[in-house]
């Protein structure tokens, strides 16, 4: 049986990164994107990696940064993937050293071609990362039928985690990936809103 990554992406604080370990989560995102609600200094950040270590893999996410400032992150804050959240082409992604996430708008087959042999976020067609809005994700059954290593994204919560994968028929994606869905104030992730999303995702999968 496939087992689908859940990614729980914006994390603020330490604790909500051991919460999201301690239920399961495969994945944490440290935000990096300047003038976005969830971005973190490198001191909040190391205190965040330490913690997640060894429990689960630490995702640094940048959006059309510099390979300067890309560097001057992953020197100071360990994490095990880099999430390129912007319109960044396929030869920054090569010079990435560690495995990269890229993340496109939509199931666009076309932006996919040019990512070869790296796992795609599909995120919302027109409002991009960070928003919550929902989008039609059984578009991307198509991509995942190809072989195609997909993270949908966009508007995911624990009471429409479930259908969204049974959409999908047989077929399952590499991981999902939330973060508005299961906050609760000042961006704070809520550890029974994590447990109940990684709940419906694994049931998910055991229906299949």
């Amino acid at each position: 049986m496939s087992h689908v990554r859940i990614k729980i992406c914006g994390i603020v604080h330490p604790d909500d990164a051991q919460a999201a370990a301690d239920a399961g989560a495969d994945l944490v995102g440290l935000n990096f994107v300047p003038g976005t609600p969830r971005c973190l200094d490198l001191r909040r950040a190391e205190a965040i990696s330490q913690r997640a270590g060894g429990r689960v893999e630490r995702v640094a996410v940048f959006r059309d940064a510099s390979w300067d400032e890309i560097e001057r992150v992953i020197r100071r804050v360990e994490v095990e993937r880099v999430q390129l959240h912007g319109d960044e082409p396929p030869e920054d992604v090569e010079q990435v050293d560690l495995p990269v996430i890229k993340a496109i708008r939509g199931a666009d087959s076309e932006a996919a071609e040019r990512y070869p042999g790296t796992i795609l976020l599909l995120d919302h067609p027109t409002e991009g990362g960070g928003r919550g809005k929902t989008w039609n994700w059984s578009d991307a059954s198509k991509l995942i039928d190809d072989g195609l290593d997909v993270i949908l994204a966009g508007g995911l919560d624990p009471a429409n985690i479930g259908q969204v994968l049974a959409d999908l028929g047989d077929l399952l994606p590499w991981g999902v990936d939330v973060a508005t869905g299961v906050e609760g104030e000042a961006f704070r992730k809520d550890p029974a809103k994590v447990a109940a999303f990684i709940a419906a995702v694994r049931a998910a999968e055991a229906a299949e």
